[in-house]
């Protein structure tokens, strides 16, 4: 069960981020009258929410706190779930970027990762 949660923990930190890193780009027009100083805290502020799932994410998740995962687990894991709620959020927020064979190709060394990460 704490797999579940810290997948799901690492999902909802990730959507965070997301927002967070890239989701000014898309509204820049909207924020053209703020300095770089205030599109940072606000960027800041919305990464507030990512740490408050990230940390619990990894403390239910590892293996020495009761959790399914190693460290390396872990870490691969977040970098998959990153890049997937990142192709989503791309996808749907800035339609004018195009989905390519080179990405698919880079998703799927991602999953071989996680194959060899997880592999015992």
């Amino acid at each position: 069960m704490k797999s579940y949660y810290t997948i799901m923990l690492l999902i909802a930190s990730n959507i965070f981020m997301t927002i967070a890193w890239y989701g000014h780009l898309k509204f820049a027009k909207s924020f053209t009258s703020l300095s770089l100083f205030w599109i940072i805290l606000i960027s800041w502020g919305i990464a507030f929410f990512e740490y408050c799932f990230q940390v619990p994410a990894n403390r239910y998740g590892f293996v020495e706190n009761g959790g399914a995962f190693n460290i390396w687990q872990l870490k691969v894991l977040q970098e998959v779930i990153t890049l997937s709620v990142f192709t989503i959020f791309t996808l749907l927020v800035f339609k004018n970027e195009v989905f390519r064979l080179n990405h698919l190709i880079g998703f799927i060394f991602l999953v071989l990762a996680v194959y060899f990460i997880f592999k015992k």
